[in-house]
């Protein structure tokens, strides 16, 4: 398969650099900027064929993955949808809050589109992904946007729409979260006494080690956590001291709050 890029910002440039990693020809890689200065930086990341003409890159390729910002969607979109029905490529979008329909309408309709929504650490290939294909996507299709998608980390099909939305609430924004938590973690540990750097080095080392355990243990990660929780040790006073404090509930109000603001995006981004 033959993949182009409209727009070569750092989620281009990870996708690019973790396809090539993993075996595909940079040559069979097209990347259209306006932006000289991305393009040469997508060079450095592999030797993929660069320009600033859309309408050229969609000509040369099987699937066009457009990774430009939500709120220029429609403006991209309207101009290559000529080229788009005369092609027929299958459309990748990782842009939030732009839905397949208003995409579809924009690009003359009867168009194959996957919608999916990575989150930041697939720029260090550790991402997580969810896919929804629209019903004009074939199953090769399918197959080949999920491989596009693994290259940068972990890729996962929903089965409606708008579980993309859930999507970005929990995996989408949830990098954040944990930043907060590690956040926390760190500032406490000063104020126990320990150094800046020691406990930033055991904060990023125990959140790697709890993940790491999770992904390759057979139990869910309540049961990781009895099992970590002593009784009447330092661990269960510190999880009754959280769940005293409604840490579940605020965490659910919180995912809550996420989604919606995506449905909101959607309609915003949808009016335009």
């Amino acid at each position: 398969m033959r993949i182009g890029f409209i727009g070569g910002g750092n989620m281009a440039s990870s996708i690019i650099g973790g396809l090539v990693a993993s075996g595909f020809a940079a040559d069979q890689i097209w990347a259209s900027d306006p932006n000289t200065e991305s393009l040469t930086k997508l060079r450095e990341v592999a030797a993929v064929h660069i320009g600033s003409d859309n309408h050229a890159l969609i000509s040369a390729v099987d699937i066009v993955i457009l990774a430009v910002k939500p709120q220029i969607m429609k403006i991209v979109a309207t101009d290559i949808a000529a080229s788009v029905q005369d092609q027929q490529p299958l459309i990748i979008t990782i842009a939030a809050g732009v839905t397949s329909s208003s995409l579809d309408g924009w690009l003359g309709g009867n168009t194959a589109i996957v919608r999916c929504m990575p989150n930041t650490p697939a720029l260090v290939r550790s991402g997580a992904t969810g896919l929804f294909a629209n019903d004009k996507v074939s199953a090769t299709q399918r197959e080949q946007a999920e491989q596009i998608l693994q290259a940068v980390g972990l890729a996962l099909w929903v089965d409606s729409e708008a579980q993309l939305d859930a999507v970005t609430a929990l995996s989408g924004s949830g990098p954040a979260y944990f930043f907060l938590v590690m956040e926390a973690m760190q500032a406490k540990g000063v104020d126990l006494g320990l150094s800046q750097e020691v406990a930033n080095q055991l904060t990023l080392q125990t959140a790697l080690g709890a993940a790491q355990m999770a992904i390759t243990s057979d139990v869910d990660a309540a049961e990781l956590r009895r099992r970590v929780t002593s009784p009447k040790g330092t661990t269960e006073r510190a999880i009754n001291i959280l769940q005293a404090g409604g840490l579940e509930a605020l965490f659910g109000q919180a995912l809550d709050g996420a989604r919606l603001r995506a449905e909101e995006l959607a309609l915003e981004l949808d009016g335009e």
